[in-house]
């Protein structure tokens, strides 16, 4: 069984952490992805103006006002040579190979003396598919409660590529995870998640300011770490 990865969600909608395991492609930053959800999809800061260093009056090199008299030859023009005048002949038209004409290549048409394009990565960015993840569970959840009635919850989805994994938590905390289509059910470990890493390491930790806050994902390398080492130590994990 090969679990892909994990998801957390707020009682806001916005989604606080993230992590990968056997990902065959690595996501796209995203430009709304709060800071520290993940230092792979976490937009990095500007450096700002201020950060750049400034020359100091010390630092800049005094003009020489001095001058040396020397002996200086009259530039006279000269005409270029019968060589020079041959190679120039010889030389392709720019404007016609830029303009895509007979014979240049057509640089801006895409052609074979085209440059290649920067490669750019491929899928989404990780804000629209964490946007579309949640969207998923909220819509299933919705359509178990009116089908179903209240007594009734949604546990996972099944696809023919993977089998999505949930779990919802008393306060609203959203854990959902990722995982091949032939996984059993995977919600003891969400569980096994939140009773353990995140109960220790973001609710009883004073330093994680996450639990209200809308600007910023869980930042804390220690719950990184133990959610690794959980989803790792598990004998189904491969």
């Amino acid at each position: 069984m090969t679990i892909y990865s994990l998801f957390i969600f707020d009682r806001h909608c916005q989604c606080i952490y993230y992590q990968d395991w056997h990902r065959t492609r690595p996501p796209r930053p995203g430009s709304t992805t709060l800071p520290h959800v993940s230092p792979a999809v976490s937009p990095s800061p500007s450096p700002s103006p201020s950060s750049f260093p400034t020359p100091t009056p010390t630092q800049q090199r005094p003009t020489s006002q001095t001058t040396t008299t020397t002996d200086r030859t009259p530039w006279t023009p000269t005409l270029p040579s019968q060589s020079q005048s041959a190679r120039s002949s010889l030389a392709p038209r720019t404007d016609s190979f830029m303009s895509g004409g007979t014979g240049g290549g057509a640089l801006g048409a895409g052609g074979e003396g085209a440059p290649p394009a920067a490669a750019q990565p491929a899928g989404l960015p990780f804000d629209e598919e964490a946007k579309l993840v949640y969207g998923v569970v909220f819509s299933l959840k919705n359509m178990v409660k009116k089908i179903s009635g209240r007594d009734d919850s949604f546990l996972s989805l099944r696809t023919s590529s993977y089998k999505l994994h949930f779990y919802e938590t008393p306060t609203s905390y959203r854990f959902v995870m990722l995982s091949d289509a032939r996984a059993d059910s995977l919600r003891f470990v969400l569980r096994q998640i939140h009773s353990g890493p995140f109960l220790e390491h973001v609710v009883r930790n004073p330093l994680v300011d996450v639990l209200d806050s809308k600007e910023r994902g869980i930042d804390s390398e220690a719950f990184r770490g133990a959610v690794d080492a959980l989803v790792r130590g598990l004998s189904v994990f491969n």
